[in-house]
């Protein structure tokens, strides 16, 4: 018995059940179901432009043209990557959705009080919680006709309008009192009050409750008790529950690891040979290395701007004694900062796919390095043409084509529609370049399967981009981000890291160190896992922009399970020190693999995403947390730890695999010690940045949500306390580790090896 039972889990170590790939189908195929469906009840329940705003005499206040070209003011001068609306953008400024709803909340707390002949300075408790109730309940009326498509503002509404016209007149005159935007940004009357009309629109769907709905369209964000916006029943529920669903998704994954334990990256005892060897590199893969130097250099310039950025929180409008605002704005700073980020990112994939390509396909068809050449210099002019178009879009210099060749205004869509179309163009060159490569491997039945998964995951990078071309500078901001987030999240924490398992699988299998049925397997179970949990969990980022209750129900509960394969990834932690040798497997000698450097970039990888995603991941996705959270520098510590931790270690592995497979053993002396340096630069740099600036500020913040409400804790008054100023100092070290320790030596060998190869 024993016998037979040892002979059927051999059979299933080596033969691939086809219910794998038909798992993997179901998943995606249910999940995308599921997901479009959200995507386009979007369009019904996010909340109505009004074609007039009134006033109770039935006076135009402003126009539902006004509200769309409002929020076209709000884009061309990239004000998200400023403030943000709804808890969406950027976090030096203000939100201001949440600014603007608590002035009106003041102006309507002055129109009661004077009503009922009472000094506010002088109110007690009793009677100040009696205002508030009559302020919530002035301001939670729905007075929208949906027959007539007009909206009636009362009094203290129409008279917060006009009040704060000059308000956002006096926000944009010094770089001191918006956080880094030039003097005078938006001093065009006309455009003022446009925005005005739009930060209106925004407060007023935060506020006014749903037709037949005890909580406003954004389900009562931002939180401010004073104007009734409160947590809801349906928020607490759906937490609850997420974690229920979290424990019982842990609970049947580490099971079914327990039952089948060749599951996962499982080294291989016999011999294997590697189609990897040191120096060995053909023409095509040789022309991959610029784009690694490349790689490092965008890393360099992304970091030097995002400590140029941090600078405006602990000391705006004074760099070092430069007024950096008039040169370098803010807004432009960080759409270069998270533009260069996804550069560098994409480009290391890129040239990752192009070797490993290569390399699986093994005999590399003519042409490919002059196709290599090519997507290169296309590369260039992109990420160029694109960040110069930023720069000049912001002043307004293409007129009305600012979106086209600008800058477009959506955090992380920043560049505008041309280059964006350029990016998909050189995106499916890429992919084509791919299939010339791997196609010999398509042919082999030993390397078919591992090859189609290998473009599977290559085709969907370029195809699930696609969306960002589905809305428009005047589409409704609900729709808008239910779109863009089909991007931030299901293109890149989806199928982007579902390429990278490919890539991790692929390497370990060209490398000899596991066998083509671990490898592939590995890709299944982790599509499976991501996907299972990621495509519904796109929804999480939704809670709060207009949408439809039920997306939150779906969205907690799945967004939940995003955590089990990130859990998961502390088992491969072990099986990653025992794939590159440093650990002897039991009876088995010890390997050496002279790609060591690459493996401990996996590493981190692994441990940044279980940190980053994992644990700083969970702890704002859940809508208890998220209600108070979104938009604060929580969710930047989660960004930073998981973007750079997870995605940009991976970036930093390929790069390290591509100099490392270029290079002789003797020519690899010298750079190594520069990787060396780098990995523990990048590592602890990262590190010290989390636990010194962006965690303790991250919790400050939501303790001043919890006690002052989302507007004063998104305030510069909050930003501008002794104590967050001096956070931000001390996260001065962390720069300097991860710049000079981290990023520079990584150049430096991506220089060495460039200058080698040119040689040879």
């Amino acid at each position: 018995m024993k016998g037979i039972q040892m002979k059927k889990q051999l059979s299933a170590t080596l033969t691939l059940s086809p219910w794998w790939r038909r798992s993997t189908i179901f998943v995606f195929v249910c999940g995308m179901a599921v997901l479009i469906f959200m995507s386009v009840q979007a369009y019904r329940y996010a909340p109505p432009i009004p074609e007039m705003v009134v006033d109770t005499g039935g006076k135009i206040i402003f126009s539902g043209r006004d509200i769309e070209a409002g929020q076209q003011v709000f884009l061309k001068y990239a004000l998200m990557q400023n403030g943000s609306i709804w808890g969406h953008g950027s976090y030096l400024g203000p939100d201001f959705s949440a600014q603007y709803l608590h002035e009106l909340s003041i102006d309507a707390g002055n129109a009661i009080a004077g009503q009922e002949g009472i000094d506010i300075s002088s109110m007690g408790a009793e009677q100040r919680s009696l205002i508030d109730a009559r302020i919530a309940g002035l301001l939670k009326e729905n007075r929208y006709n949906p027959v007539s498509k007009q909206l009636t503002f009362i009094d203290p509404e129409k008279a917060s309008y006009q009040r704060q016209l000059k308000v956002w007149t006096d926000f944009f005159l010094m770089p001191t009192t918006n956080a880094g935007l030039p003097i005078k940004y938006i001093h065009d009357p006309e455009e003022i009050r446009q925005l005005t009309a739009f930060f209106a629109w925004t407060a007023w769907a935060s506020v006014a409750k749903r037709p037949d709905k005890p909580y406003s369209y954004t389900n009562n964000f931002p939180y401010d008790p004073v104007v009734g916006n409160n947590l809801t029943a349906d928020a607490l529920l759906w937490s609850a529950l997420s974690v229920a669903m979290l424990l019982a998704g842990l609970a049947l994954v580490l099971f079914i690891f327990g039952k089948f334990n060749y599951l996962g990256w499982k080294g291989e005892h016999g011999s294997v040979h590697s189609h990897m060897l040191p120096g060995g590199v053909t023409a095509g893969q040789k022309a991959t290395i610029k784009y690694c130097l490349v790689v490092a250099l965008l890393f360099l310039a992304q970091v030097m701007i995002g400590g140029a950025l941090a600078h405006y929180r602990a000391e705006p409008g004074n760099f070092y004694g430069i007024d950096l605002a008039q040169y370098l704005p803010s807004n432009i700073l960080r759409t270069w900062h998270l533009q260069l980020a996804i550069f560098w990112i994409a480009t290391a994939y890129v040239a990752g796919g192009l070797l490993l390509a290569s390399s699986l396909g093994q005999n590399e068809p003519r042409g490919q390095s002059v196709g290599i050449h090519i997507l290169f210099w296309a590369l260039v002019v992109l990420v160029i043409g694109s960040l110069a178009g930023e720069l000049l879009g912001i002043h307004q210099v293409f007129g009305s084509l600012w979106s086209w060749f600008g800058h477009q205004g959506w955090e992380f869509l920043e560049l505008g529609r041309f280059w964006q179309i350029v990016l998909v163009i050189g995106l499916s060159f890429w992919l084509w370049l791919l299939y010339r490569a791997i196609a010999p491997a398509l042919k082999d039945p030993e390397r078919r399967e591992i090859g189609l998964l290998f473009m599977a995951g290559a085709a969907a990078i370029p195809f699930f981009y696609m969306p960002a071309f589905f809305f428009g500078s005047t589409t409704n901001f609900t729709v808008v981000d239910t779109w863009r987030f089909w991007i931030i999240h299901l293109w890149v924490e989806g199928f982007f890291e579902l390429f990278v398992t490919v890539l991790v699988a692929v390497t370990f299998y060209q490398l000899g160190v596991v066998r083509r049925i671990n490898a592939v397997r590995v890709i299944y179970m982790d599509a499976i896992l991501f996907l299972s949990g990621g495509i519904i969990g796109t929804a999480h980022h939704w809670y709060w922009t207009g949408q439809a209750n039920f997306t939150m129900a779906l969205a907690a509960m799945f967004s939940a399970l995003e955590v089990v394969p990130l859990t998961l990834l502390t088992l491969d932690a072990w099986d990653f020190i025992k794939l590159t040798g440093t650990r002897e497997m039991t009876g088995t000698p010890k390997k050496t693999i002279p790609h060591k450097w690459a493996f401990y970039f996996l590493m981190a990888v692994g441990f940044w995403n279980f940190v980053g995603a994992g644990i700083f991941g969970f702890l704002i996705n859940m809508p208890v947390v998220s209600y108070f959270e979104a938009g604060t520098i929580l969710t930047l510590n989660h960004g930073h730890a998981a973007l750079l931790g997870a995605f940009g270690m991976l970036g930093m592995a390929l790069l390290v695999l591509a100099l490392r497979h270029a290079l002789t053993e003797a020519q690899w002396a010298v750079p190594e010690k520069f990787i060396r340096i780098s990995f523990w630069g990048l590592n602890v740099g990262l590190a010290l940045m989390v636990i010194t600036n962006l965690f303790p500020v991250g919790v400050l913040q939501l303790w001043d949500v919890l006690e002052n409400g989302y507007w004063h804790a998104r305030s510069l008054e909050f930003i501008g306390q002794d104590r967050i100023r001096q956070l931000e100092w001390w996260s001065l070290p962390s720069h300097v580790v991860l710049i000079a320790l981290g990023v520079v030596p990584m150049v430096i060998a991506s220089g060495l090896t460039w200058l080698k190869i040119r040689k040879v």
